[in-house]
């Protein structure tokens, strides 16, 4: 489920809708050389962008932090119409991408990619996903009072969660979930995780440093409107290990029930009722219905 697949459409800002096989980024562009640059991925449900105001926001806050010079988020946003305008397509993703530009300039490049979903989402929510633990050997506590490591940006400097994601599936798994140094939950390579106890939901805590996902928001909300009493907190792993059910979030996966943790079912080994009631929420507001098979 790593993404990678060719964009459809692809739009730059101040060019507008290019070949996605023409080059864009100089050999000197400070994305390429230092990892100087900054993302958003979010879904598109019927030609519509969910929750584009959001994940703007956050771009803007992570480019702050990066000292990058961002373009008028109204006019990323027109890029991204204009990209999915050229798409033609009703249910994708896009990619917001804003690098620190060439050496000798400080304007940023930004461009928009429309993708193509995953043709193995629907098939791999259904079964759930198997996650190892990783240990990230960071003390949250540190990261508080330690600015320059970036907690909650959201930049392509992205190695260390691509390795992560490649040590979990030599250990036979397809995804992972990061630990800290004293044991407790923080996030995945790309998501934010979720477990369910006694009928109530339990989540990290934005203060660990971890990303604050844009659809980890809408599921608190939607969570409490359902009735749902929510934790957010320092949790141990052993919590998760021994949770009834529990869930990934994310904004292109949405909600993916996890089935086991290091070889060891998670309650029944199956997708729990919680995330399917609440993926099929979350469907609900995006006007779109979950597939049927």
């Amino acid at each position: 489920m790593k993404p990678g697949s060719r964009p459809l459409t692809l739009a730059i800002a101040g060019r507008g809708v290019v070949d996605p096989d023409e080059p864009v980024i100089h050999a000197d562009d400070a994305g390429l050389l230092r990892g100087l640059a900054v993302f958003e991925t979010l879904r598109v449900y019927h030609g519509e962008p969910f929750a584009m105001p959001e994940h703007l926001a956050r771009l803007a806050l992570s480019a702050e932090r990066l000292h990058l010079h961002l373009p008028a988020t109204h006019g990323l946003a027109g890029l991204a119409r204009e990209a999915l305008g050229a798409a033609g397509e009703e249910d994708c993703w896009l990619r917001f991408t804003v690098t620190g530009g060439r050496s000798d300039t400080t304007e940023p490049v930004a461009m928009v990619a429309v993708l193509p979903l995953p043709t193995d989402l629907e098939d791999t929510r259904q079964r759930g996903i198997s996650v190892v633990g990783l240990q990230l050997g960071i003390d949250p506590r540190l990261r508080q009072d330690s600015p320059w490591l970036l907690d909650g940006v959201k930049s392509t400097s992205y190695a260390v969660n691509m390795a992560a994601w490649d040590e979990a599936r030599r250990r036979g798994a397809d995804d992972a979930i990061f630990v800290a140094a004293e044991g407790s939950v923080l996030e995945g390579p790309v998501t934010n995780t979720w477990w369910c106890r006694d009928g109530a939901l339990f989540t990290p805590s934005l203060d660990m440093g971890i990303l604050a996902g844009v659809t980890r928001a809408y599921v608190i909300r939607l969570a409490r409107e359902t009735g749902y009493e929510v934790h957010e907190g320092w949790f141990p792993l052993t919590d998760l290990a021994a949770a009834d059910e529990a869930f990934t979030s994310s904004s292109v996966r949405e909600l993916m029930p996890i089935v086991s943790l290091d070889g060891n079912s998670i309650g029944s080994g199956r997708p729990g009722s919680v995330a399917i009631g609440l993926q099929a929420t979350l469907r609900a507001i995006t006007g779109s219905a979950p597939p049927t098979r």
